[in-house]
């Protein structure tokens, strides 16, 4: 039997949602389930039980490689400031996490970012950005980032991001079991090496408002059965996530609970350059359109959409609760 793989979690500019997330998880017990697996968290700082002094060892034995450091994931974003020197966030032996994170980046086999923070800078990078805020390998949505361009693993992969805020459990879970396994290869990262078992599907994909969205049956405020994107800004349609399919914890999502997509797994959501609730448009189109769909063949679409829309879709778009039911063909006796 193969020994298994250690993995070492540390925590920088984020709030640890993605680490709540996780405990989160359809599995019982966390460290069972990562066991089962063939992998060892060897510590994690919200989580372990080691003292500051046995922590310091554990990490110090990654980077002297008397311990094998087969994964490294880091939750939050990477704190540069002031000035390129992450003198922002320090460990408790006064080493910058930038610095230290740098480091053990470079004796590890596999690198994830968990979460947007970690992967592009996310919530902490928004507004003005005051700690210089990035993520591993990219800066928003641009390559770079803290280890910069051509980083590679010890694996040769570039570093694996785990995009959401928060991520779903199951996507932290599924992406360490492929590690482990073996069968994470780069092909299976896209181009912003989120991995593609839930990238390549749409939040659009297995909504419960899509017959609204073909019709293009409206809601106008957030308690309204209908589709979120014309008039409350959701992107459901553009982002990359298989949120309603791949439900959390086994039943929700932000749309099936009434809340707009916000695209948390893009980079650069945080700065959408209007309020999350609204729906930029000019002329009455919305300026973000569907992946994949030309203009012209939306507003076509939309337009006659609208006109066939039956009225049970219109009068339930606008309201809490289904308000008409659907017909119920006549019986045919003989």
């Amino acid at each position: 039997m193969s020994k298994p793989l250690n993995l070492l979690w540390l925590q920088s500019g984020g709030c640890g949602g993605c680490t709540l997330s996780l405990l989160n998880a359809d599995y019982s017990h966390l460290f069972d389930t990562l066991a089962g697996f063939g992998i060892h968290l060897i510590w994690h700082p919200s989580l372990s039980e080691q003292s500051a002094d046995e922590a310091k060892k554990i990490i110090d034995d990654c980077l002297n490689g008397s311990t094998q450091l087969d994964i490294l994931c880091l939750e939050g974003a990477v704190l540069q400031g002031p000035y390129a020197t992450g003198g922002y966030h320090r460990t408790t032996t006064g080493e910058t996490m930038m610095n230290l994170v740098k480091r053990l980046a470079q004796v590890s086999r596999f690198t994830v970012a968990v979460g947007s923070c970690a992967a592009f800078g996310g919530i902490t990078a928004g507004g003005c950005n005051p700690t210089d805020a990035c993520g591993l390998q990219f800066d928003v949505d641009t390559l770079g980032g803290l280890l910069g361009n051509d980083y590679r693993a010890q694996s040769g992969l570039p570093v694996i991001n785990i995009a959401g805020c928060p991520t779903h459990p199951n996507w932290v879970i599924e992406t360490l079991a492929a590690i482990s396994s073996g069968l994470l290869t780069e092909s299976m990262l896209d181009a912003f090496q989120r991995p593609r078992l839930y990238a390549d599907h749409l939040v659009h994909h297995g909504c419960t408002r899509n017959e609204y969205y073909e019709f293009k049956a409206s809601a106008h405020k957030p308690s309204d059965l209908g589709c979120l994107m014309e008039n409350l800004g959701c992107k459901g349609t553009q982002a990359h996530a298989d949120c309603n399919i791949r439900l959390w914890n086994g039943e929700g999502s932000c749309t099936r609970g009434g809340y707009t997509c916000i695209a948390c797994t893009d980079p650069g959501f945080e700065e959408p350059g209007h309020p999350f609730l609204e729906t930029p448009k000019i002329a009455g189109i919305p300026i973000g359109l569907p992946a994949d769909m030309p203009k012209a063949w939306f507003v076509a679409l939309a337009a006659l959409s609208k006109s066939a829309t039956p009225k049970r879709v219109k009068e339930n778009a606008q309201a809490d609760h289904q308000v008409v039911a659907p017909t119920v063909k006549r019986v045919h006796r003989k």
